[in-house]
């Protein structure tokens, strides 16, 4: 299988994943308010709605790193041609993937200690499950960043996206 079907899969099973996460939160946020007004609250809500809200922002912006539109600096890197730019790159990616790499490893760690302990508002869910987003998004990022240098110009001198290379 070819790099680019690679990442053509790993977008659309992000992209999948974003709309599963995205629609459970806001069903369950209109469940929670109906609820609520009915004088019914779910005792688990507020507890749910947070670890989802996480998983969303995990698999959310290793979907964004995937497209390169997360936080980082566009126009500094489309200004600059050559050399630079192939090392501005470099840089970047190697500070994100290390950062991302102390992430997983720190959510493996914290993975491990929260082994036989369970949610306070639905005590038969495991809190391994609901933290495993951590080492688990982090990897998926380290991927979306590496997948995502597909898309880069091959040539360090192409013309900044937005701008037309004179005739």
């Amino acid at each position: 299988m070819s790099l680019a079907r690679l990442r053509r899969r790993f977008q659309k099973l992000l992209e999948a994943v974003v709309l599963v996460l995205m629609s459970a939160l806001a069903v369950l946020v209109v469940a929670g308010v109906v609820f609520r007004k009915a004088g019914a609250s779910l005792v688990w809500y507020d507890e749910v709605a947070s670890i989802l809200l996480v998983w969303l922002t995990y698999y959310g912006a290793s979907l964004a790193a995937l497209d390169r539109s997360h936080i980082g600096f566009p126009r500094l890197l489309a200004s600059t041609r050559g050399r630079l730019r192939s090392c501005l790159i470099v840089l970047g990616e190697a500070v994100a993937i290390t950062f991302f790499a102390t992430v997983a490893w720190a959510g493996w760690l914290v993975f491990r200690v929260l082994d036989g302990t369970y949610l306070v508002s639905l005590p038969w869910l495991p809190q391994q499950l609901t933290q495993s987003v951590i080492p688990v998004g982090a990897v998926l990022f380290i991927a979306a960043e590496l997948l995502g240098l597909l898309d880069e110009p091959a040539e360090a001198s192409d013309p900044p996206p937005g701008e037309v290379r004179p005739s």
